[in-house]
């Protein structure tokens, strides 16, 4: 934690940027626990336009500012093999002839891509609406950087489009974020979707109910080539 999320977050605050200071960490049995500062606002259920801007304008405030810091740990795609309780490849061969079809284009990808995703900038790793925080229709905070890494920060936009993803989605906010994500090279974009495709489709085919399964291969094959 240390040595990986910690620092990210340290780099970003030294910024100004809207992330808790962690006031302690600590080792319990198997689990690492944190006491961090409690920021303004409450949790941001529906991201629409004015929040979109905002996020965008959060994400571009992370370019650039591990360039100094070569020590953290580079973002894991886990598109070859299983990650860490998430991103799971056997849920997807078994579930069902679609999902199996889909991780086999993961690993495609994954044969590729390096296995981790290089660059200067902070990423999140889970930069969506129920990790922003925002009181009177601005964003206060960014919180759960439990899996932050060096990387590139467009990835973070990539996470941020399957986050806006369901019932609640504003339909013109996941327009925008599309049409932004066309315009992203091919080398971050496709190994940065092969990922979120692993990780949302497994997380909802072992977490999720039957019927809100298939909503998320639906996103995913909107880029699988």
């Amino acid at each position: 934690m240390r040595a990986g999320p910690l620092a990210v977050v340290e780099a970003l605050r030294l910024a100004d940027y809207p992330a808790p200071a962690t006031e302690l960490v600590a080792q319990v049995d198997d689990a690492v626990v944190t006491v961090q500062e409690l920021l303004p606002g409450t949790k941001v259920d529906r991201l629409d336009q004015h929040g979109l801007d905002q996020a965008l304008a959060l994400n571009q405030a992370q370019a650039g500012r591990l360039a100094d810091r070569p020590d953290i740990p580079a973002v894991a795609l886990h598109l070859r093999a299983d990650g860490p309780g998430y991103c799971l490849h056997e849920p997807l061969r078994r579930h069902n002839r679609r999902a199996a079809a889909l991780e086999g284009w993961v690993a495609a990808v994954g044969a590729d891509c390096p296995t981790l995703l290089e660059g200067p900038d902070a990423v999140h790793q889970d930069f969506h609406p129920g990790n922003l925080l925002a009181a009177e229709g601005s964003i206060t905070g960014v919180i759960d950087w439990d899996g932050a890494a060096r990387g590139d920060h467009r990835f973070d936009l990539v996470t941020l489009r399957f986050g806006v993803q369901g019932k609640d989605m504003d339909p013109a906010v996941a327009r925008r974020l599309d049409a932004i994500l066309d315009t992203l090279p091919d080398e971050v974009l496709r190994p940065a979707w092969a990922h979120m495709s692993l990780r949302m489709v497994d997380w909802a085919i072992r977490h999720f109910t039957p019927a809100d399964v298939e909503s998320w291969p639906d996103l995913a094959e909107q880029r699988v080539r």
